[in-house]
């Protein structure tokens, strides 16, 4: 009564009246009209774990028919795929200092590169070989550029790993190159290295498919993802848009199943299917791919190549399809942990549009004295491994020691609500695609099973908002844990699936580089990870090099590309 008194203290007595009676008689007939009966909220407490009385239940009916109204009309209302939220992700960063000041990347390019006899054999050529021979003008952008469309176009049949090839635009972009070049501007190791770029990154005038049959013929406008026009600065040149599953689940898309060209009865794996399958094969010396839950990490080993997921918030995802906004990541997937570094140096930082990204250094080394570095390992996730993976995964700890590591027992965060923490994924990713869900035209994608993308749309709109922000509180506890156990390490390795790491990972925002390590019993190759601090790429990059430097793997490509 305060507040009516203050409020119309000097409003007539009759008009107080008739808004008293107004409000009541509007309350009086949405209860006599209302969509939501008891019965109804009896139904869906059991859904959402709770306990209701009878008088308390009869007491929100009205309050409940009322949120409904409201949000008819939001779900009435056109969202596009690019808005986020007003909220966003910001990991707490902990106690580990995050560098201030930008040092000067010495990239310690290889020296005396030459063509190749067989001009085939440039297709597993790195990036920074390729770099070499753009610089000292041994190989002209247009020639590198139309001898990788080529290899797209042969063997994207075997493969199913091309939604679109760029050309035009691809030749313009190497045709400016060999001009910058031969007045004298150079760009840096990027310039006029042709790549590939998953297509859920927009690039005007090609389309946009996500991988997805209702996306398929999508134009997304002018939109330009910011990665693109980062690597069109540095001179590189987009020579085709790859596959995806569709809408960033594994590796099936509108046109097929992606393969893994170490094994073509077998699919890619993991969303950036085509990213991973085309590097690895010697369409492209290197792609972009994204990550939400191990989309970076499963397909670079199943394609044996080596892929960086960067800390959360590292890489602009602008112009980029959303899929969950607090985990989603982009990352290069290259032929090895030198040509990760020359190109997550060229995508990181700000742009003013993705205002999750913070700007901080990247002082990349290049080589490393493993010996200087607190080298953790997860033992018992190695101790639980399966037997093929776990003899790689063992020789590749002997080899981290004989680089020096002393290498320290760690044991990982457990005892923690994660299958909780995962519906946070799939909350976002149903109102992502809220539209696509009432509209009925989830249909028109290829999978249709209980694990697959229609299914989990539909199942994630019985996780209420109380719960899904409960459990982002349970996630800010899990970035305090895992920064308290990295605080101690540089660098923590583990098997790169198995246990809670990748999604805990993945919660958290931590960065990782995953690398071949051997082969299965099947030929198909197997990886290790490498997890480190936020911010702190350069450190786990430069580990990994150290890692390939005294192994063979990252030099041996699938025999049946090689031309």
């Amino acid at each position: 009564m305060t507040i009516l008194n203050t409020k119309f203290k000097k409003a007539p007595v009759v008009l107080i009246l008739l808004l008293l009676t107004t409000g009541f008689l509007a309350g009086f007939k949405m209860a006599q009209n209302m969509a939501i009966e008891k019965s109804d909220v009896e139904a869906a407490q059991k859904i959402l774990n709770l306990d209701f009385d009878d008088q308390e239940i009869s007491q929100m009916l009205p309050n409940i028919n009322r949120n409904l109204r409201g949000l008819k009309e939001l779900h009435e209302y056109k969202i596009d795929n690019s808005v986020p939220p007003a909220l966003w992700f910001n990991p707490p960063k902990g106690n580990r200092p995050i560098p201030t000041k930008q040092q000067q990347i010495q990239w310690e390019l290889p020296k005396n590169v030459k063509l190749p006899e067989n001009k085939n054999d440039l297709a597993f050529y790195t990036v920074a070989e390729l770099s070499v021979l753009i610089r000292e003008r041994k190989i002209t952008s247009v020639e590198l550029t139309e001898f990788f469309i080529g290899r797209l176009r042969r063997h994207d049949d075997s493969l199913k790993a091309v939604i679109s090839i760029t050309e035009e635009r691809a030749l313009a972009q190497a045709k400016r190159a060999d001009d910058l070049l031969k007045n004298g501007t150079y760009l840096g190791p990027l310039h006029g290295i042709p790549y590939g770029a998953k297509d859920l990154m927009s690039v005007p005038e090609y389309k946009t498919t996500w991988g997805a049959g209702p996306y398929k013929d999508q134009d997304r406008g002018k939109e330009l993802a910011t990665v693109v026009k980062k690597l069109d600065e540095a001179g590189a040149v987009l020579v085709a848009k790859l596959t995806l599953g569709a809408l960033a689940m594994g590796d099936v898309w509108y046109g097929g199943t992606t393969k893994n060209p170490w094994n073509l009865k077998q699919g890619s794996s993991g969303s950036s299917a085509g990213s991973a399958s085309s590097t690895s094969a010697g369409l492209v010396p290197f792609a972009l791919g994204t990550e939400t839950l191990g989309s970076i990490v499963s397909p670079s080993t199943r394609n044996g190549v080596t892929g960086l997921r960067p800390t959360f918030g590292r890489v602009s995802r602008a112009g980029a399809m959303a899929l969950s906004w607090s985990m989603d990541k982009i990352g290069p997937i290259t032929r090895n942990a030198l040509d990760c570094a020359l190109v997550f140096d060229a995508i990181r930082g700000v742009d003013n549009i993705d205002l999750t990204v913070e700007d901080h250094p990247f002082n990349y080394q290049g080589k490393v004295d493993l010996s200087k570095l607190r080298v953790g390992y997860l033992k018992s996730y190695f101790d639980r491994n399966r037997p093929t993976q776990k003899e790689n995964d063992d020789k590749s700890l002997e080899v981290l020691r004989s680089l020096g590591a002393d290498l320290q027992p760690v044991e990982w965060v457990s005892n923690l609500p994660f299958p909780a923490m995962q519906a946070i994924l799939s909350a976002e990713a149903s109102a992502a695609f809220d539209a696509l869900t009432r509209s009925d035209r989830d249909t028109l994608l290829v999978r249709q099973s209980a694990g697959a993308w229609p299914n989990l749309f539909r199942s994630a709109r019985f996780t209420s908002a109380v719960d899904y922000i409960n459990a982002n509180r349970v996630r800010y506890e899990v970035v305090q844990r895992v920064n308290a156990l990295m605080e101690d390490y540089d660098v923590i390795v583990t098997p790169s699936f198995g246990g809670s790491q990748l999604l805990t990972t993945n919660l958290t925002g931590h960065p990782c580089v995953v690398l071949k390590n051997g082969y299965n019993q099947n030929g198909s190759p197997t990886s290790i990870s490498f997890i480190g601090n936020l911010f702190d790429e350069a450190t786990i990059l430069a580990v990994a090099r150290a890692y390939q430097e005294a192994t063979a793997f990252d030099e041996q490509h699938p025999p049946g590309f090689i031309d």
